[in-house]
């Protein structure tokens, strides 16, 4: 492959789309977030992602896999954690069988937070990917989204 393959070429472009949509989508929903419950795009992902912990084998989750749940690094991901931990809507404790690990759960405050922005959240996303879906370029990758059926 050369840098004017135009597979290459149609690979770069196909990137582009994808950003863009991503970039739409994560803006869009941001500003409703932030607006109506002053929680970030990541804050409501990490919230999200703790929120589905539970009891028992495979319950909770290691610091290394929430980064990678929420697209961060092990130590942004550990200043974001002590952001929402600082506003009452996380707490960390040891964990009872290996005192090195440390898990993190979603107060009754955080659930709470959570459950009023989910709307929001799925609001902001129907009307972003439905802005998208007029643009010609994006509107594919629309498609593409909306018929993933994803394991929940």
């Amino acid at each position: 492959m050369t840098a004017t393959d135009p597979a290459l070429t149609a690979l770069a472009q196909g990137w582009c789309a994808l950003s863009l949509l991503h970039g739409k989508i994560e803006a869009r929903i941001e500003r409703a977030l932030q607006t109506g419950h002053g929680l970030s795009v990541r804050e409501y992902s990490l919230l999200d992602v703790l929120s589905r912990q539970h009891n028992g084998p495979g319950g909770h989750l290691q610091m290394k896999q929430v980064a990678d749940a929420v697209v961060l690094s092990q130590s942004a991901t550990t200043r974001l954690v002590t952001r929402l931990e600082d506003r009452g809507l996380l707490t960390r404790y040891l964990c009872d069988t290996d005192r090195r690990g440390i898990y993190t759960d979603v107060t009754e405050a955080g659930l709470t937070l959570l459950s009023e922005a989910r709307p929001t959240n799925d609001t902001a996303l129907r009307a972003a990917l439905d802005e998208a879906a007029e643009n010609a370029e994006l509107a594919p990758l629309v498609r593409t989204v909306e018929e993933l059926k994803v394991p929940a």
